[in-house]
């Protein structure tokens, strides 16, 4: 009996193999025209690994139960506070942006060391994590990476400031600022986001403050410097900024227990009008939106404000990242989108304290590089940002990361030398 089985298990394998073979023979050409068909479009592309898993929600900035109960608004990776906001309310895609979703496979041809750049930036070397000297406040990631799911959870409410709070957000903001304008003094060809980075550090230090993003889900770096087609989150590194670069730069620092947010473009040496375009689409867009915060605002209603007036310039508001409330925590309700929404966002109070930072393009789908971090242009377009920490009061908002009376002005705040859209 034990011969006959084991004759009879011989047959049976060699005819699955058989049948095996057959089936894949038959099944993998329509396996490959699928995956053609679907790959372009995801718009959270990361090649070898599929994105939206939980260690890589919670590496890059949210936690996944706040995330599993926003309704539409699904959470993907930003890594300092950005979300999904797909909905069921937004604009469908252009054809431009489907036509540029399709060629990504033929541009999969060209990919350097297996990952295809959409445009000109590269990760460059790293330094060394810098330390932070002792004695100085630490937000609760620092030494673990993981930050605080503190106000995320949709039944949070969203944190009404006290006074001694907002007394200490003030001082926290104008630090921010202080440390954003020297930052952008060194965007110049020649000088690498490094030196950017070392210097944000260096005034972290002696202002007494933590740099918020440093350690941040394992951010590596005190700041975030995004070149060109980097729509956020890039690192600083090696890269030596260019003539006509753009660059975006990311201030967050934690000071007596409050942190303050900001971001500004800035411009090394002279670029081409289409960049100087971009750069007063996104201000004028951000000032748009800043017009009409006041009490009673519905938080989903600044998104839409944001993408009908970039819209009617052809461009497009990032979807896939999201503003955020803040305070003790880095990111906290309400999340924000940056178009066009219907999720139950709340309503703006006096007290509340929140950023607004849309992130503007020609094509604003996004492709995350292998770092888990940097976020660019799925096309390779440039990209513009920027950011304030506000606090809503009983008539309107306080920029609380507001520009100093010392603070450099850029040709886009100048009434004689901005760009006419």
């Amino acid at each position: 009996m034990r011969v006959e089985w084991s004759a009879i298990a011989r047959r049976m394998a060699v005819t699955m193999r058989g049948g095996m073979a057959a089936l894949l023979a038959f099944a993998l050409p329509f396996c490959i025209v699928i995956c053609i068909h679907t790959f372009p479009t995801d718009r959270s592309i990361k090649y070898v690994k599929s994105y939206p898993s939980t260690s890589i929600l919670q590496r890059n900035g949210f936690q996944p139960l706040p995330c599993r109960n926003l309704g539409r608004l699904k959470c993907k990776g930003k890594g300092f506070g950005g979300g999904d906001s797909s909905s069921t309310t937004s604009k469908p895609r252009n054809k431009k942006t489907e036509k540029s979703k399709k060629s990504l496979l033929r541009r999969l041809i060209a990919a350097e060391d297996g990952f295809m750049y959409t445009g000109s930036i590269r990760p460059g070397i790293q330094s060394p994590r810098r330390t932070v000297n002792q004695g100085i406040a630490l937000p609760e990631y620092a030494r673990t990476g993981m930050p605080s799911t503190k106000g995320q959870n949709p039944w949070d409410r969203i944190e009404v400031k006290s006074r001694e709070d907002i007394k200490k957000m003030r001082v926290s903001g104008r630090i921010a600022r202080e440390i954003l304008d020297a930052a952008g003094k060194l965007v110049k060809p020649g000088v690498t986001t490094d030196q950017i980075d070392e210097l944000v550090h260096k005034m972290c230090m002696e202002k007494n403050c933590y740099p918020s993003p440093l350690n941040y889900n394992g951010f590596p770096k005190s700041v975030c410097t995004s070149i060109n087609e980097v729509i956020c989150h890039g690192i600083p590194d090696s890269t030596v900024i260019q003539e006509g670069d753009i660059v975006n730069i990311d201030v967050t620092i934690f000071h007596d227990g409050f942190h303050g947010d900001c971001s500004e473009m800035f411009i090394a040496g002279e670029t081409d009008e289409e960049s100087k375009y971009l750069i007063q689409l996104t201000y004028d867009a951000w000032q748009e939106a800043i017009n009409n915060l006041k009490p009673g605002l519905k938080y989903n209603e600044i998104g839409g404000i944001v993408e009908r007036f970039v819209n009617k310039y052809g461009y497009q508001s990032a979807r896939d990242f999201v503003a955020h409330g803040i305070g003790k925590t880095f990111h906290t309700r309400p999340f924000i989108p940056h178009v066009k929404n219907s999720e139950n966002l709340g309503v703006m109070k006096p007290g509340h304290v929140f950023t607004v930072e849309p992130m503007i393009a020609k094509n604003a789908d996004h492709v995350m590089w292998d770092d888990g971090w940097t976020a660019t242009t799925i096309d390779g377009c440039r990209s513009a940002q920027f950011e304030h920490t506000f606090l809503c009061t009983e008539d309107g908002v306080e920029a609380l990361t507001g520009k100093l009376e010392t603070s450099p002005r850029q040709f886009w705040e100048l009434e004689d030398q901005r760009i006419k859209l």
